[in-house]
């Protein structure tokens, strides 16, 4: 048998101090400090051995971070940890309190083609994995070929299209070891339900995005155009996914969907849900009310659908656990998760091809608030996103 565990981790906004990410926006020395400290004891805490990061602005302020939490992490070891002249040394809770720190550890990290100047800046994500990698991780940003959604059945001359070409944070995509097998993990952050307006020829502000001539029709059009945005952006990673699974490679998926479990975009991502029998259903090319799917075509469409089909890690927990209490944002009052780790059937401990299954998931999220109470203040040095921890057991 062999564990490891998979995290995500939207660390919002690392960059180092006294460097303006976005407009007026940026850290005193004393709050990236802080925030670096926080940082890296949530690290420990999830003393996970892959860990999928969103919105990295410097690679070095992510190895500083690492850094910090891998020389707390020892220095408590020394501290809490029993020593050989204690009786109770061999009892395994000690064993599995230890922080690994991540010495040796592969690090990728896909920065954002879109990044600009300071104040404009966009962040990337990246990959950490105590397991190394096999071959070079891969990013999917700027697109080779155009994709073209055409909705043409609306009708040719007035179905219209859209047009992706870039996305607009990258995907990081690596091969990792685990035990005898080898695991396609896709690492993403789509785009936000903020929505996106069109800048005028001469560089002023959109006309939407002032707030005293207040443009409900205009906001909602860019709202149109995020959704589209990044349910086009899952369509790519679904893509992607779908060539590692007829590749052989179990796959996990995990980052910041802005979107939660039911959404559009994630449901492109895992992929169709099948029915429980297409035998009563009306052939594609019936001739007649009579021409149903054969039950050997209900076999193979099942199957067909389910071997690329991926699965909530969350779901399952509160299916095994018959409890709901796992959230990762918070805003007007709405708690919500929108991080999601989602893996393909290989991971199910009754699928046909099965290699393992997920022991426990669980979520950090005490420090998540909307800020509405006055007890309970929005901290801007500290995440606004919960993180998520899958543990995994696999067969070998």
């Amino acid at each position: 048998m062999t564990d490891f565990s998979i995290a995500s981790f939207n660390v919002k906004n690392l960059i180092g101090p006294d460097q303006e990410y976005y407009r007026f926006q940026s850290y005193t020395p004393e709050e990236y400090a802080w925030k670096a400290d926080w940082l890296a004891e949530q690290i420990q805490t999830m003393d996970a051995d892959i860990v999928g990061f969103q919105e990295i602005f410097e690679e070095s302020a992510l190895r500083d971070v690492i850094a910090q939490a891998d020389e707390d992490g020892i220095e408590g070891n020394a501290a809490h940890i029993p020593g050989a002249n204690k009786r109770y040394r061999r009892k395994a809770i000690f064993r599995k309190l230890a922080y690994r720190p991540y010495t040796d550890a592969a690090l990728a990290v896909a920065l954002n083609v879109n990044d600009g100047d300071p104040g404009q800046r966009r962040p990337g994500v990246a990959i950490l994995s105590r397991l190394g990698f096999v071959g070079e991780p891969e990013v999917i940003q700027d697109l080779d070929a155009p994709i073209d959604i055409d909705f043409g059945p609306m009708g040719a001359e007035g179905g219209g299209s859209f047009r992706l070409t870039r996305l607009s944070r990258p995907i990081l995509k690596a091969r990792v070891p685990v035990g005898n097998h080898v695991i396609s993990v896709f690492n993403c952050h789509l785009k936000s339900k903020l929505g996106e307006f069109v800048r005028p020829e001469d560089g002023s502000a959109p006309s939407e995005v002032d707030l005293t001539q207040y443009d409900p029709v205009g906001r909602a059009l860019g709202g149109v155009r995020a959704a589209l945005r990044r349910m086009a952006e899952a369509w790519v990673l679904r893509r992607a996914i779908v060539a590692e699974l007829k590749a052989g490679y179990p796959v996990i998926v995990m980052g910041d969907f802005n979107d939660a479990e039911h959404s559009t975009s994630a449901e492109i991502i895992s992929g169709e849900h099948p029915f429980k029998n297409y035998a009563w259903m009306l052939r594609h090319d019936a001739k007649t009310g009579r021409d149903r799917y054969s039950d050997d075509e209900n076999t193979q469409i099942r199957e067909d659908i389910e071997a690329v089909q991926l699965h909530s890690a969350e779901r399952q927990f509160v299916r095994k656990s018959a409890r709901d209490m796992i959230y990762t944002s918070a805003f007007g009052g709405v708690y919500e998760s929108i991080d999601q780790i989602y893996m393909s059937r290989h991971f199910l401990e009754n699928a046909p091809d099965s290699i393992g299954q997920m022991d426990y998931f669980n979520a950090l999220n005490d420090h998540i608030t909307d800020g509405s109470h006055p007890e309970a203040p929005y901290n801007k040095l500290a995440s606004d996103h919960g993180q998520i921890i899958a543990h995994m057991r696999l067969k070998d």
